[in-house]
C-alpha cells in the first residue's frame, strides 16, 4: 500500500547561534515512516539558509513579517496556496504564532490547509508575562517575576528580589545580571531588539532541563522528551544536550499538559535545583530548536502531529531512550548569487 504524501510549509529556516526550530521539523518530516513528504520553506528574510538547503526544502517563499498583520499573511499565504497546494503548516517562531492561530480556522474550512497550534487562550495564558499567575494557577513552582517599562524599575525590583537577576525579552533572550547598571545595559539591549514590556525575573540556582513534547488538545501527552543542556551559548541556548531519565518531570509535563488540554507542541523549560525542586522558567509553544534529538530517542513527535491533523490514528509515545545527545554544528554554505537575487528580488527559490 502506498503511503500518502503532503506538501508541508515550514517556517524558522534560520540556523544562526540562536537557530529557528524549521531545520529540525523539517528533518523529523523526512525522517517519517507513514508519509512522504514535498517541503515548502516559508522565509522571512533572504539569507536564511534553509531556503538554499535544496536537499531538506523543494522550494522557498517569502512571507511577510508579523507585524504586516493577519489579512497581508493570507493574502501570501492563498497565492502560495495557489501554486503549491499545501496540506499542512509548521509555524515555529512565537512572534508569528499569534496571527498564525487566528487565521487557523479559516485556513483549514477555506483552503484544506491543517496546523495543530494551542489556542490563543492557552498561547496567551502561558506567555512570559503571566507565567507566574499561571504557575499559582496550577501549582507548579515559577520564579516570581514582574514586567517592566522603564529602566527606572529595575533598582526597586532588585532591591526586593536580591541579585543576580534575570531580565528577559518579551518573545525571546535572557541575560543574568549581578548589578543594576549591568541589569539596566541588558534592558535596553533586548528591549532594543524585541521592545517592551521586559521581564524581570527571580534567579533561580540550578541545573537547566526542558521537555519537548506534543499534546492532544484533550489532555493527553502525545510524546515527551526531557533533555539536559551540556553546552549553553552566550544566548542561553543549547548546544548539546542529553536524554534523560527522570520520572518526576515527565509526571510534571503529563500533569499540565492534562489540566489545560494542550493542544500542539510545546517546549517546558525548567531549572531543576539541588535539592530537585523544579521551577517552571518557560513555556514555549512550538517545537524546540533541538527537536530531532527527540527523533534521535524514539519520538517522532513532527511526524505524530501530522498525523493527529490528518484524522490518522496515533497512540501516545511513552518510550524514548536515555542517553541519547546532540551536539550542534555550523559550516559553511557555498551558494550562487543568482540564487539570493532570485528570492531577494521574487520572494520565491
Amino acid at each position: 500500500m502506498s503511503k500518502p504524501k503532503y506538501t508541508i510549509a515550514v517556517t524558522g529556516l534560520n540556523a544562526i547561534d540562536s537557530p529557528g526550530p524549521g531545520l529540525a521539523v523539517i528533518r523529523a518530516l523526512k525522517d517519517a515512516t507513514s508519509f512522504d513528504v514535498r517541503i515548502i520553506g516559508l522565509s522571512y528574510e533572504s539569507l536564511e539558509p534553509g531556503v538554499y538547503m535544496h536537499e531538506y526544502v523543494d522550494k522557498s517563499y517569502q512571507i511577510p513579517y508579523p507585524t504586516a498583520g493577519q489579512d497581508v499573511l493570507l493574502a501570501r499565504l492563498e497565492y502560495i496556496h495557489s501554486r503549491e497546494e499545501l496540506d499542512f503548516i509548521f509555524p515555529n517562531f512565537d512572534a508569528e504564532l499569534f496571527n498564525f492561530i487566528s487565521l487557523k480556522d479559516k485556513l483549514n474550512e477555506v483552503y484544506g490547509i491543517k496546523t495543530v497550534l494551542p489556542t490563543l487562550a492557552q498561547f496567551e495564558a502561558r506567555h512570559k508575562v503571566n507565567l507566574y499567575q499561571y504557575g499559582k494557577l496550577h501549582n507548579i513552582k515559577v520564579p516570581f517575576a514582574q514586567m517592566i517599562n522603564s529602566s527606572l524599575e529595575i533598582s526597586p525590583i532588585a532591591g526586593q528580589l536580591g541579585f543576580p537577576i534575570v531580565v528577559k525579552g518579551k518573545y525571546y533572550d535572557a541575560k543574568v545580571a549581578y548589578t543594576v547598571a549591568q541589569a539596566t545595559q541588558h534592558f535596553n539591549k533586548i528591549s532594543a531588539e524585541w521592545g517592551l514590556p521586559i521581564l524581570i525575573q527571580e534567579f533561580v540556582k540550578g541545573s537547566e532541563v526542558n521537555v519537548c513534547g506534543i499534546g492532544d488538545g484533550e489532555g493527553n501527552t502525545l510524546g515527551a522528551v526531557p533533555m539536559r543542556k551540556l553546552y549553553i551559548t552566550d544566548k542561553g541556548k543549547a548546544w548539546a544536550g542529553i536524554t534523560l531519565d527522570d520520572e518526576n518531570l515527565l509526571k510534571i509535563t503529563r500533569d499540565l499538559v492534562k489540566e489545560t488540554k494542550w493542544k500542539g507542541p510545546f517546549e517546558l523549560e525548567f531549572m531543576k535545583t539541588d535539592d530537585d525542586q523544579y521551577y517552571l522558567i518557560e513555556i514555549n509553544p512550538r517545537f524546540p530548536a533541538w527537536c530531532y534529538l527527540a527523533v534521535g530517542a524514539g519520538q517522532n513527535q513532527v511526524e505524530a502531529l501530522v498525523n493527529l491533523a490528518m484524522g490518522n490514528e496515533v497512540e501516545p509515545m511513552t518510550e524514548y531512550e536515555v542517553g541519547k545527545m546532540f551536539i550542534r554544528y555550523s559550516h559553511d554554505m557555498i551558494i550562487d548569487i543568482k540564487e539570493f537575487e532570485q528570492i531577494s528580488t521574487y520572494g520565491e527559490l
